[in-house]
């Protein structure tokens, strides 16, 4: 089981529904430009590794030949499978962590992780994956921020609400320190590092933003009482002021970290 699952047992489970709606998903172009640099053409295959609800496999199944998305909560499996029959695509989503992975999974030019590699036994899962990518692949690492421009002014505000439910987080520590990927990056086989951004602005309605901030595990792990009623509350409290017409604006600034194997490039 992954690092998460063994220290923190569901802690996930009851949020898959609404981080399948809350959290937002990659600029589609973000995938375009990784699947460039690798030079995706439909013939090789894709890991999702920790795919949660399935972003990075959906936004990969276009350019892949065939995806794989592992995930230790089944719950998260059934949320990306309904996602992936409703944009009618096939991907192969199996139950699993990074501790599962093995030669029978077979080989990927591309392994991606979005928001799940500081849960894993980095240096360990890095060293694993060395056996499973192709010569010319990589592992792409990705994220999302919000840059400060005008657009973004309600992001502080959001983040203060969000993490004032976090305090006595079991789990605050870790997230905390496990933040140097590029570090463990440069230790590994894959120490050849590239960063690719894409900034998308979109307009986000005052209920999506709440659904955002129940997605966070934090919210709920650290403070008890009813966190749908009193998060939902304070974040359409602090948010208000930002809304226009029960929506507002945001620019989000996805990144892919792509790594790879210095005498491959």
């Amino acid at each position: 089981m992954s690092v998460d699952h063994v220290l923190f047992p569901n802690r996930f489970k009851a949020l898959a529904e609404v981080y399948a709606v809350g959290r937002p998903t990659y600029p589609r172009l973000l995938a375009q430009r990784v699947a460039e640099l690798l030079d995706l053409d439909g013939t090789q295959d894709v890991l999702d590794l920790g795919t949660g609800p399935g972003f990075p496999a959906l936004d990969f199944e276009p350019f892949a030949r065939a995806v794989t998305g592992i995930d230790p909560e089944p719950e998260m499996l059934r949320v990306a499978r309904r996602s992936a029959e409703r944009a009618s695509v096939h991907i192969n989503f199996v139950l699993g962590s990074s501790h599962d992975l093995s030669p029978a999974f077979g080989r990927f030019r591309l392994v991606t992780i979005g928001r799940a590699f500081h849960w894993m036994d980095r240096a360990r899962t890095l060293q694993i994956l060395d056996s499973l990518i192709e010569p010319g692949g990589g592992v792409a690492l990705f994220s999302e921020s919000y840059p400060p421009v005008a657009a973004n002014a309600w992001h502080d505000a959001f983040e203060r609400t969000v993490d004032s439910y976090a305090t006595h987080d079991p789990a605050r520590e870790r997230l905390a320190a496990h933040k140097d990927h590029e570090a463990i990056l440069q230790q590994s086989a894959f120490a050849h590092l590239e960063r690719i951004a894409v900034l998308e602005p979109r307009r986000t309605t005052l209920n999506h933003m709440v659904d955002r901030a129940l997605s966070f595990a934090k919210a709920w792990q650290g403070r008890a009482g009813s966190r749908r009623d009193d998060l939902a509350a304070d974040v359409h409290a602090v948010l208000a002021p930002y809304a226009i017409d029960g929506a507002i604006d945001e620019v989000l600034e996805g990144t892919a970290l792509i790594a790879r194997r210095p005498a491959e490039i």
